[in-house]
Formats: C-alpha cells, sequence, structure tokens
C-alpha cells in the first residue's frame, strides 16, 4: 500500500539518514552497535526527529516494537490492556522488544505514569521503554530516574549545517514527487518553521498540490488582512472572527499572534493593551502543544473580543 504522507513515506529508518547534531548521532549510533537501547526519555519540541528517531534505532537492531500515542490513550487503562499484554510477552524473534511511547507527557501523572514506572520495573528483562515528550518535566520523577534522558537541542552553531542538510533532502523529495519548486520559497517555509520538519514537510506537501511551489502560495497576514480582523473583533462578530481564522490557517499560529501583538496599538485602548498581551502570551503557549490550533486561536481572539476595548475610529 502506497504511503501518501510524505512524512511517513520519506522518514529515515537507519539514524546515519536522520538529520541531526553530531554528539546526538554518536550517542544513537552506539546504542545500534551495542545492540541495546536503554530505557530513554527523548525530549524536545515537535517536529524534531524523536520519534523518528526511535523506530530507526529498534529497526537498526532488528527488534520488535509497538507504538502507543500517550496523547490519545493516556487513562490507566491502557497500560491494564495494551502495554502490560505487548511487555510481559516474549518476542518471537527472540531478545528485549521495546514499546515506544508517543507523547508521554499526556499520560496522567497520578495514575497511569506511577503504572508505567511499576511495568519497566517488572518487564524489564525483555522489554524496553522510549518515551518521547515536548515537555520532560510532566513526567513524574521516578521515570527520569529509570530512563536515559536525551534531549534535543541544536547549538546554534550546528543550526546552518543541520538546515542546510534539510534543504538538499526537501529539494530531492519534490523531485521525487516531480513538483516544480523556487528555492528562495522552500527556504522561506524552512525559516518559518525551523527546526520542526515534521511540519515543513507537511505544509511543502499541502502547497504541492498545484504542482509548484513558488512565493505565491506562501500567504502573508497583510495590513487590510489585519483591519479586518480587529474590525471583526471590535464588531463583536464571532462568525466573521472564525472565517478570518480558518482563511488565514496557512499561517504559523505563533505568527499571527505575533502580528495581533504588533498591531496593539493600532487598533485598541492604551488601558486595555497590558490585559490583551497576557492572554495573547497564554493562548501562544498553548499553541506549542495543542491538538487543534484553529481552536485555540478562536478561544483567544474570543477572549480579546469580550474583555478588550478598542479604538473608536481605528487606524
Amino acid at each position: 500500500m502506497e504511503t501518501f504522507l510524505w512524512v511517513e513515506k520519506y522518514r529515515p529508518t537507519k539514524i546515519s539518514d536522520c538529520i541531526l547534531p553530531d554528539e546526538l548521532k554518536k550517542t544513537f549510533d552506539m546504542f545500534v552497535q551495542d545492540k541495546h537501547i536503554p530505557n530513554m526519555i527523548l525530549s524536545g519540541g515537535p517536529g524534531v526527529g524523536k520519534t523518528t528517531v526511535a523506530k530507526a534505532m529498534i529497526e537498526e537492531i532488528g527488534a520488535t516494537y509497538m507504538m502507543i500515542n500517550g496523547s490519545e490513550e493516556s487513562g490507566i487503562d491502557v497500560l491494564r490492556t495494551k502495554i502490560k499484554n505487548f511487555a510481559s510477552t516474549v518476542s518471537l524473534e527472540g531478545g528485549r522488544k521495546y514499546l515506544i511511547i508517543d507523547e508521554a507527557d499526556y499520560l496522567n501523572p497520578q495514575s497511569t505514569q506511577p503504572a508505567l514506572r511499576g511495568f519497566m520495573e517488572e518487564f524489564h528483562k525483555n522489554c524496553g521503554f522510549i518515551l518521547t515528550c515536548n515537555y520532560k518535566n510532566r513526567l513524574i520523577p521516578p521515570l527520569h530516574s529509570r530512563c536515559s534522558v536525551v534531549d534535543f537541542i541544536i547549538p546554534n552553531d550546528d543550526k546552518p549545517k543541520l538546515a542546510s542538510k534539510f534543504f538538499a533532502r526537501v529539494g530531492d523529495i519534490l523531485n521525487k514527487e516531480n513538483v516544480k519548486f523556487e528555492p528562495k520559497a522552500v527556504a522561506e517555509l524552512m525559516n518559518k518553521f525551523f527546526p520542526d520538519w515534521r511540519r515543513v514537510l507537511n505544509e511543502l506537501q499541502r502547497y504541492s498540490a498545484s504542482g509548484r511551489i513558488d512565493a505565491g502560495v506562501l500567504v502573508n497576514i497583510s495590513e487590510s488582512n489585519i483591519n479586518e480582523l480587529m474590525q471583526s473583533l471590535k464588531d463583536k462578530e464571532f462568525t466573521n472572527v472564525r472565517k478570518w481564522i480558518v482563511h488565514n490557517l496557512d499561517n504559523d499560529a505563533v505568527r499571527i499572534f505575533r502580528r495581533v501583538y504588533d498591531s496593539l496599538y493600532d487598533y485598541m485602548d492604551g488601558s486595555t493593551i497590558p490585559h490583551v498581551v497576557v492572554i495573547l502570551a497564554e493562548y501562544q503557549y498553548k499553541a506549542s502543544f495543542v491538538s487543534d490550533q484553529e481552536i485555540n486561536l478562536l478561544a483567544c481572539m474570543t477572549e480579546i473580543m469580550g474583555q478588550a476595548k478598542f479604538k473608536w475610529v481605528m487606524n
């Protein structure tokens, strides 16, 4: 069956093919060479390669694995069924098998995470555990103490080199998919989402529907566009605000928050600006881990619409 999503179709299956800082790559290569992967917590922002690395290591050593998404299956019942059934049985191929829990920071810290700690101890002889997370501080200390913690941090000196490698890989993918592209447009999109490689590929695939990627498909939030949003907020036109958000979801959510922030003094009464800044900061923080950006943006704008004071005549 052909894989439709580029992020899956072109996902690296070897550590050597992963685009990572040298020190991280050496660490994961060492585990592969030893053919033994310890219990691990892979921590970092979305799309930086945590799940790809986990799968690549396991596939390279030829082990059996199962994957669970912690944001979708976060309750204690998951442990009592899927995890326990998998971890308690011996691999048919022999040797250890592995359980990847993606987005493990969504697991319930009062019930599921403590139970997971117990399973790590009970089944350590035949099952290893790899947890990926955006926020490692959301995992309880007993899990940290039973795992090697690896942070996916890109040093500033490595950023140009990694971006160059990814740009070359993206160009190769676009050529294989018969998509014509302007290098400048691809570079702009990469710069917009760096270092979220997954988001870059997803956006490129979406923009490629026309068979060409150029500057015309990269939508910017213009002055008139922001004025339209602010007017709808001032008039408390919820439906129009929602339509604006849906229309502008091509833009990065953080970029939208920033554009609204930059426009506050043009459209709002000075007395209300500090409170609106706090609202924007709260929802911008949430944007890094919510699953639905449209709902998060709409909730933010609805709160602003209800609490902000606008200038009688907007610029």
